[in-house]
């Protein structure tokens, strides 16, 4: 019997891989089993979620993907500095793999860390296309661990990606299972009084929105790994151990809020990056982002991983275990946040910090008939940057949104993350340009200036630039910006120890600023990385003129953006 699992583990080995640094990758139609359901998907390797790829920095890897669908597809190595031919996005860096064909990448390894790997054709992704990448370092790590896990979340729902497009083209709350009932109205009236609830329903109603408009998707199944919450994916360790977890947020459209019940987390790395070590009890991953976290156990208990979607509809589960079979107690899901009035000011809490704007009340004293017709696009025209509001925060004072952790724990925020080393110059930028994330929920349209994918000119930028980014988010959901073959360097007001990221969340009404050293040459993607959102035309194409090879050409800027994330 051992004999057999061996010979079997082996010639999984072998399809993955011809020899060092050669990699072989199929595209296929698989069954997903979410243990709620069984679903056609598409995975790698004839699995969903595909096999976990590691490199080794200074490497130069050859991947030969074969694609069995009928249909074209792709890959995209997210986060992966490369060159841009190798970035996998349709229409921006190369055709697409066509049905039948086998595609080969070659590029050099040039970073470490925690990344993933995933199409950027239709809705593939969602549909169960992707994977993690685990990147050795050249040299030591900073920090210590014995055991090494990958803990890869994502929102499986049992309608195709094509399915969810229409139907929120349709009705954008097609999802919502949240919404307020005429029960949650008199509750509200025998706490606030009829006339202040019955005004604050006004106001809503005026302005096309619901407070349950925190997440776009609900009644997926989140997995761990592949396995929904009754399957529950396990790690074995030692007791004693150091674990390095490698979180991964692969969901189409679910951020998560992730903590592990009796155990403090350790935050060593944010999107492949070393970071000064932070201590936390929870932390929010946003949809695409990755970060590494250092548990110690030192008992022989089992622990729940515990992931709640940020609209508490949903959640993903794992166990830390001794033992195969070990179970622990699985947290009930705390209660669902509702936007508020302070969410719509924008209004953020920096602790001591009195920056004078609206809070709560000032809202109610409002004249709420100015307010009227306004869409997820209020906010347009408005300098939230004299607001008070910055990357150095989630959420506003008082809003639905701010992240609580459990037991008054501390919950990881932007501020916290600092750099291990700088991987770039401290030096002033030579330009900002400014991206207001904009939209409309009702019409379930997204843009970035007011302006659809479609309609756009691409976004030129000048090898050797630093540019300053400004986003402005005047909507009033959360978006996940990420830039393709850049590093972003996230301003907390660190300066040289601003940590570097692949995705920068940015939060409802609030600006948040990063910079980009303009140091690849080519074409490429610059997007929300909601699937749907992104989709809907919250995507840009960017254009670096100049360096090492010359001028790269424009190229068609009407070309398919071949995909959502």
């Amino acid at each position: 019997m051992k004999k057999s699992i061996l010979l079997a583990m082996l010639a999984g080995f072998a399809s993955l891989a011809a020899h060092a640094g050669e990699y072989d990758i199929s595209v296929d139609r698989v069954q997903i089993d979410t243990g709620d359901f069984v679903k056609e998907g598409i995975g790698y390797n004839g699995a969903s979620p595909g096999p976990i790829l590691r490199f080794k920095e200074g490497e130069e890897v050859t991947i030969n993907v074969t694609n069995n669908l009928d249909e074209m597809t792709s890959i995209h190595w997210h986060g992966l500095i490369l060159p841009f031919e190798q970035d996998g996005v349709p229409g921006i860096s190369f055709p697409g793999i066509k049905p039948g064909e086998t595609f080969t990448y070659k590029f050099p390894i040039v970073q470490a860390g925690t990344y993933w790997f995933h199409s950027h054709s239709g809705f593939q992704e969602p549909n169960g296309a992707y994977g993690a990448i685990v990147i050795e370092p050249e040299g030591r790590e900073p920090f210590r661990y014995d055991r090494d896990y990958v803990v890869q979340l994502t929102d499986k729902h049992p309608h195709s990606g094509d399915r969810i497009m229409r139907n929120l083209k349709m009705s954008a709350d097609y999802y919502n299972r949240q919404q307020q009932t005429v029960g949650d109205f008199f509750a509200e009236s025998g706490e606030k009084g009829v006339m202040a609830t019955l005004k604050d329903r006004m106001m809503w109603g005026d302005m096309r929105m619901m407070k349950a408009d925190i997440e776009d998707v609900q009644g997926f199944t989140a997995l761990i790994n592949g396995k929904g919450p009754d399957q529950n994916w396990t790690g074995l360790f030692e007791p004693g151990e150091r674990i390095r977890l490698r979180f991964i947020n692969s969901s189409a459209m679910t951020y998560f809020d992730i903590r592990i019940p009796g155990l403090e987390m350790t935050v060593v790395q944010a999107d492949g990056n070393n970071v000064q070590p932070v201590n936390v009890d929870e932390f929010r991953i946003g949809v695409a982002e990755t970060y590494d976290v250092i548990v110690r156990i030192r008992d022989e208990k089992a622990y729940t991983i515990f992931a709640e979607s940020m609209g508490r509809s949903g959640f993903a589960r794992a166990t830390l275990a001794t033992e195969a079979g070990m179970t622990a107690e699985v947290p009930e899901m705390r209660e669902a946040p509702v936007l508020t009035m302070a969410d719509m000011a924008g209004h953020m809490d920096h602790g001591s910090m009195d920056h004078g704007a609206m809070n709560h009340g000032d809202m109610e004293s409002m004249d709420h008939s100015k307010m009227e017709g306004m869409d997820h696009s209020m906010m347009s025209g408005m300098d939230h940057s004299d607001m008070g509001m910055s990357s150095d925060s989630f959420y506003a004072s008082g809003s639905g949104l701010m992240p609580q952790a459990a037991n008054g724990g501390k919950f990881l925020s932007y501020a916290d993350l600092k750099a291990q080393n700088p991987l770039y110059e401290d030096r002033e930028p030579t330009r900002e340009i400014e991206m207001r994330l904009t939209g409309n929920m009702e019409r379930y349209e997204w843009s970035i200036n007011g302006v659809k994918y479609e309609d756009a000119d691409p976004v030129v930028l000048q090898y050797g630039e630093r540019v300053r980014f400004k986003f402005v988010n005047e909507t009033m959901m959360t978006h996940p910006m990420h830039l393709h073959g850049m590093w972003s360097i996230l301003d907390v007001g660190a300066d040289k120890w601003n940590p570097i990221k692949h995705v920068i969340s940015v939060a409802p009404a609030t600006t948040v600023y990063m910079e980009t050293e303009v140091d690849a040459p080519g074409q490429w993607a610059f997007h929300c990385h909601l699937s749907y959102h992104a989709a809907s035309g919250m995507f840009r194409k960017i254009v670096v003129e100049g360096g090492p090879e010359g001028t790269v050409a424009q190229g068609e800027s009407d070309g398919q953006q071949g995909g959502e994330s």
